[in-house]
């Protein structure tokens, strides 16, 4: 299923060829294919700039813009049809397919573009592209300039400019349109019934890996194709591990679910943070760490819209942890002098969310000429503190340690504040606790 409709792609070539300079060209490679061992092959994932661009799921393709071209200023360079090829790994459009369904103005075979892309970058002043990005590919770039420079003397002008592609495209990005926005939520729908039955299934004498089960379960039933990024299901002290990836221990009685899971659609990212108790209850300390944590995000999120600058989200969920450090006797001190020495990081050593779209972390600058750059209707992001007590921390009392709780959201700046995309996943004790007694009694 298509969500983003052809047109818009067609507006975004468009919006990016009208910030390119007079006789220039853009060239921007697919997403290769990466071998996961020997001949088996991972999932093919393409490209996140080239699918904002083009929409074209096949690897082994070259996008061009040619802004001002006389015969079509968007040409795809593709793989040809292949009878046999395609009995074996499936249909491919062909360059009649990049013409007729991702409206390609003109496609030639991908085989022949050693003779071809020469001669379309010959002549153009300026060179938009990602140097660095795809390693390989940038070799075959400097040997085509150099055909060029090496008929120098019959008059043929090679680029006299590179310029960084992602420049204009990823400030692009950061603005969502409608459309976009509603495949986010439609992410987000999928990843917060993905927890809530995660919820649902816990219990003790289970393992970490079961509740994974539940949640991809969820996510390909929902219609994703993959998890956004590798799921995090992190019980009792795991949960103090920030990228935990093994996913293997024990559910134990009484201790805490840190799960950091989602999944993507259409190649657009969710990410969602939910912790609870493996037996359903919270003992005291953990609610008192995860109500703490809870409240910091209210507070994030109370300042996220137009206006308001990148970091002030941030800064809140700081202020709010500190001074409930200070409250719950895991700080000393005056909580101005412990944010300005930064003691809270002992506990709280990240930030609180990151842009979010098609990269999970997704692209845009966040400081614009050295200040913070300032929220605008259609930015998305992540709003996700936590507090972690390290099982090894000799400072605090014993009642505290491995204690790890993280709450993580997505949201969507709007013209009057900000929209959650994933509300869908209970927050607070009395509904976590709620959903789990509910689940426990119907098992029974």
């Amino acid at each position: 299923m298509i969500r983003i409709p052809k047109p818009e792609y067609a507006r975004r070539r468009k919006t990016l060829m009208e910030q390119m300079v007079p006789n220039s060209i853009a060239i921007l490679p697919a997403a290769p294919m990466h071998i996961r061992n020997r001949d088996v092959e991972h999932v093919y994932r393409q490209d996140s700039d080239f699918q904002y661009l083009t929409g074209f799921p096949e690897p082994e393709a070259v996008m061009v813009l040619i802004p001002g071209r006389a015969h079509g200023e968007y040409v795809l360079f593709c793989r040809e049809r292949d009878p046999e090829r395609e009995l074996w790994d499936g249909l491919r459009a062909g360059q009649e397919g990049a013409v007729r369904d991702f409206g390609a103005d003109d496609a030639f075979p991908i085989n022949d573009i050693d003779d071809i892309l020469p001669g379309l970058i010959e002549g153009r002043e300026r060179v938009y592209y990602s140097i660095g990005t795809h390693v390989e590919f940038d070799r075959r770039l400097m040997d085509w300039v150099n055909v060029i420079r090496s008929k120098a003397r019959q008059g043929a002008q090679p680029p006299s400019e590179f310029v960084a592609l992602g420049h204009l495209l990823h400030d692009m990005r950061l603005y969502k349109s409608a459309a976009e926005v509603k495949v986010m939520r439609e992410a987000s729908e999928v990843s917060a019934r993905a927890h809530v039955r995660a919820m649902q299934a816990a219990r003790p004498g289970l393992a970490e890996y079961h509740l994974e089960a539940e949640l991809e379960y969820e996510f390909r039933r929902g219609g994703a194709k993959m998890p956004a990024y590798g799921s995090i299901v992190a019980a009792g002290r795991n949960a103090c591990i920030l990228h935990y990836r093994e996913n293997d221990a024990p559910l134990k009685d009484g201790d805490l679910i840190l799960i950091d899971a989602a999944c993507e659609l259409d190649c657009y990212a969710s990410d969602i943070t939910r912790t609870f108790p493996v037996n359903g209850r919270f003992s005291p300390e953990q609610k008192a760490i995860y109500e703490l944590v809870l409240k910091s995000q209210e507070a994030a999120l109370a300042v996220i819209a137009p206006g308001r600058h990148w970091n002030e989200a941030h800064e809140a969920t700081v202020r709010v942890i500190t001074a409930g450090l200070v409250e719950l006797g895991l700080l000393q001190g005056d909580v101005d002098a412990l944010i300005a020495s930064e003691a809270y990081k002992a506990f709280y050593m990240h930030r609180a969310g990151h842009w979010l779209g098609m990269d999970v972390h997704d692209v845009g600058d966040y400081k614009v000429g050295g200040e913070w750059r300032v929220l605008e209707p259609g930015m998305a992001m992540t709003v996700e503190p936590g507090i972690y007590v390290s099982p090894d921390n000799q400072d605090v009392p014993k009642k505290w340690r491995g204690i790890g709780v993280r709450i993580e959201d997505d949201v969507v700046v709007t013209r009057e504040g900000c929209e959650i995309l994933t509300g869908g996943v209970p927050k607070t004790v009395a509904e976590i606790e709620a959903l789990m007694s509910a689940a426990r009694s119907e098992a029974a």
